[in-house]
């Protein structure tokens, strides 16, 4: 069987290449995933040295595509498109559209990581706008999609409802279900509330082939009632932001609050395991990328801060995507949305 390949954006992220570079060197050991890292050249090789990495890196699953331009958090988006089309993450999307590479990870510049994905790979047929979809732990022990959570900061009922087809075919493959449970984010759960946009892609919702149960509210965000929970990038944006900030906060009080007295402290080192177990269900690094759904190809963006773990855990993802063809099963799913004939998926 063939190597899977993927992209890395070995400059993208807070700690880059550091993280980048380590994440890659555990993916590869971990599985039979070759990684193309994209980045200065000088620098990934100083990197993958202090990893136990040297001479050809070829022997270790491993390659590199030199480029020494990189957006910045503070660039326009844009200009990965034109004052900088040889940015790392630019370069990473490329490989994807000329074959060399199944699907590419980037934890920098999101707005140029979106620019990049959908310049060179194109949209999905009949998609108006990708999505970013980010997961939620729920109280049940498993997981929700969120989406989008910043790739559309306005966004009309109609792209509402192919974030809701999106996701749902997303759900089936990362939860292994078959009619995952599709509510929209609302101010209450009564069918008329919400704005005039939620409201009107409420009705929408209820003629999509989707498992639609209605409107969810923010406190359905943890609850399980959801498999799938669909807003604009703006609304996702801040509660998903919120939701990582609550839980750090949370830890940090409870980090407290345990320390102040010997008998706390003996209780507290009593329960590490099960703090241990509700901290990795918190830990953004346990599943590594957020895919944009809607590219017509695998594009995983990562958290800024990213460490190496993460940046592993994100190449597993954008592996079983690739491998799982979900851009082929979305595509027939947007076709059946637009009431047209469904074709057999094709990989991408």
């Amino acid at each position: 069987m063939t190597r899977l390949t993927l992209a890395l954006d070995a400059m993208g992220g807070d700690h880059a290449p550091y993280s980048a570079v380590k994440g890659a060197v555990q993916a590869v050991r971990a599985s039979d995933t070759g990684v193309i890292l994209v980045g200065a050249e000088p620098d990934i090789r100083a990197e993958l040295g202090r990893q136990g990495v040297s001479g050809d890196p070829a022997s270790a699953g491993l390659s590199i595509e030199h480029t020494d331009v990189v957006i910045g958090m503070g660039d326009a988006p844009s200009s990965v498109l034109r004052s900088k089309k040889d940015a790392s993450v630019a370069v990473c999307a490329r490989l994807v559209k000329e074959g060399r590479a199944a699907g590419f990870v980037s934890a920098g510049n999101t707005g140029a990581a979106m620019a990049a994905a959908v310049g060179n790979l194109g949209r999905i047929e009949g998609v108006h706008r990708p999505a970013i979809a980010a997961y939620l732990p729920q109280a049940d022990g498993g997981f929700s999609i969120l989406l989008d959570v910043g790739a559309n900061v306005d966004s009309p009922p109609d792209w509402l409802q192919q974030f809701a087809v999106m996701g749902a075919e997303y759900a089936k493959f990362l939860f292994g279900v078959d009619r995952p449970r599709v509510g929209i984010l609302s101010t209450g759960e009564e069918r008329g509330k919400g704005n005039e946009m939620t409201k009107a892609a409420f009705e929408l919702l209820e003629s999509t082939p989707v498992n639609f149960i209605g409107n969810v509210e923010g406190r359905d965000l943890f609850s399980g009632r959801a498999d799938v929970i669909v807003c604009d990038g703006f609304v996702g944006n801040i509660a998903l932001k919120c939701a990582e900030s609550l839980a750090e906060t949370m830890f940090r009080l409870m980090k407290r609050g345990l320390m102040k007295n010997m008998m706390r402290k003996i209780g507290a080192l009593l329960s590490r395991g099960a703090f241990k177990e509700i901290q990795k269900v918190a830990d953004y690094s346990e599943y590594g990328g957020c895919p944009l759904l809607g590219v017509n190809g695998v594009a995983i963006i990562c958290h800024g801060r990213s460490n190496a773990k993460a940046f592993a855990n994100a190449l597993g993802v954008a592996r079983r995507y690739a491998e799982q063809n979900v851009v082929g099963t979305t595509r027939a799913r947007i076709l059946e949305l637009q009431g047209t004939a469904a074709v057999p998926p094709r990989r991408s």
